[in-house]
């Protein structure tokens, strides 16, 4: 696993052993998985667990921000993309 961005006590991380499409991982009191291309070109959340609403807003925020620099992380890991 490899730890792309942190914050609000959270880490953003992408698995080395991971599969398609491009997504990352939120990890702390909590978890979710937030893919980096949702339908309309945005990250979209899949899974949230025992994250507060308020939390994950501001993780989704996070990830927007920075998604650009997650998918060629994506890219750079994994040697492809969806």
């Amino acid at each position: 696993m490899v730890v792309v961005h942190r914050a609000h006590g959270f880490r953003v991380i992408i698995y080395t052993q991971d599969h398609e499409p491009a997504h990352v991982h939120i990890v702390g009191p909590g978890r979710a998985k937030i893919k980096l291309l949702g339908p309309d070109g945005r990250p979209e959340v899949v899974d949230v667990v025992r994250i507060k609403r308020s939390d994950m807003r501001r993780l989704l925020a996070e990830v927007t921000e920075h998604r650009d620099r997650f998918m060629r992380e994506w890219e750079r890991i994994h040697g492809r993309s969806d």
